[in-house]
């Protein structure tokens, strides 16, 4: 059963150098009071692997323009003028990762799988470093498993079994990181009673939720 906690002690929870997954793109779907008590407690050094970084003055990009991320594994970094300077400045580390890609790395993670195979980025600087496997005549390359100690997500809804159900698009990479990490903390608008969610409607069952913050 997760413990119901408040957005200051799940802030206070994540230390520095911990690797911390969020479930946001452009800022949709992102745990914003959680982000908001991060940035007032200023834990620093953390390693962001998000699908965006978001905006300068929302989502996950309040902590980038607070300094708090030291390398950071995205998808996009176009609407985040703070994450674009410190990359140039070399005060951040940062590892572009295709969109589908990141999500497969993240669910073999969460999966127990040792990585998935993928033709995207052959050709350019995502395959540098990495082991490129010939299959049936096809090159591929090995992208390996995404894990973190945390993963800090919003759904619309919980029972008080952690059971979630979320919000439209909202949805985007919430319900794949709550696998993929050894701490999962859910921020939600509304707790219910256990039964009151139609199981038909649950995306992430509570097996996977440790915490859960409501606004």
């Amino acid at each position: 059963m997760p413990k119901i906690i408040d957005a200051k002690t799940a802030a206070a929870m994540i230390k520095p150098n911990d690797r911390v997954m969020f479930g946001s793109f452009l800022a949709v779907g992102c745990a914003e009071t959680i982000v908001d008590e991060m940035v007032k407690l200023g834990t620093k050094d953390l390693h962001l692997i998000c699908i965006a970084s978001d905006y300068d003055d929302k989502g996950v990009g309040k902590l980038l323009s607070n300094k708090q991320i030291k390398s950071a594994q995205v998808s996009h970094l176009g609407t985040n003028k703070a994450i674009q300077e410190q990359y140039n400045n070399g005060e951040i580390e940062v590892e572009m990762v295709p969109q589908g890609t990141l999500m497969e790395r993240i669910r073999a993670k969460g999966a127990g799988l040792g990585g998935v195979l993928t033709p995207t980025g052959l050709g350019t600087i995502v395959e540098e470093g990495k082991e490129i496997l010939t299959i049936d005549g096809k090159e591929f390359l090995l992208e390996k498993p995404i894990g973190a100690e945390w993963a800090v997500i919003k759904a619309e809804k919980a029972d008080k079994m952690g059971n979630l159900v979320y919000s439209k698009t909202a949805r985007n990479a919430n319900p794949v990181m709550a696998t993929a990490a050894e701490k999962v903390i859910v921020e939600v608008n509304e707790i219910v009673e256990i039964g009151e969610i139609n199981p038909e409607d649950v995306i992430t069952p509570g097996i996977f939720i440790d915490y859960i913050v409501k606004v």
